[in-house]
């Protein structure tokens, strides 16, 4: 009975967190990519996929995704940006672990790390790891 009461309470205290931190995580702003890169082919495709998906095109926006990631496989913007698209389609298992790439080639940008863990967040909450949700989102708050 105290168990159930306790998953209750978790249950309550994370959908309270996740609707703090939004349903989906922020999109990026329009305009040129955010991300570091002189590839003309690069930032095409990136603009591609960002219209894609903005017009709901997910499955074209992941491939023009993912073959920016094979020009500039160390870019972690773009990994972020495929999470993104990941997460939105109901990915979740790959949406969490191209959140996760794209951190482990970030070197000193905290507000794209945020975002990452917001990713991983969401991606964990909607398998229903709660616990790992919250530690996400913990360390999303760190920075």
């Amino acid at each position: 009975m105290m168990q159930a009461a306790y998953r209750w309470t978790c249950l309550a205290v994370l959908l309270l967190m996740t609707g703090c931190a939004g349903s989906l995580p922020d999109k990026p702003p329009p305009g040129p990519p955010p991300g570091p890169s002189t590839n003309a082919a690069v930032v095409s495709l990136l603009n591609k996929a960002r219209t894609q998906s903005t017009a709901g095109r997910l499955h074209e926006a992941s491939a023009s995704l993912e073959r920016a990631v094979r020009i500039e496989p160390r870019n972690p913007y773009l990994w972020q940006e495929l999470a993104r698209v990941r997460l939105e389609q109901g990915h979740y298992r790959q949406a969490e672990n191209l959140a996760a790439k794209s951190n482990s080639l970030i070197t000193a940008d905290g507000a794209m790390r945020k975002q990452n863990w917001r990713i991983i967040g969401q991606a964990r909450t909607k398998q229903g790891d709660l616990q790992g949700a919250r530690s996400a989102f913990d360390k999303a708050a760190q920075y």
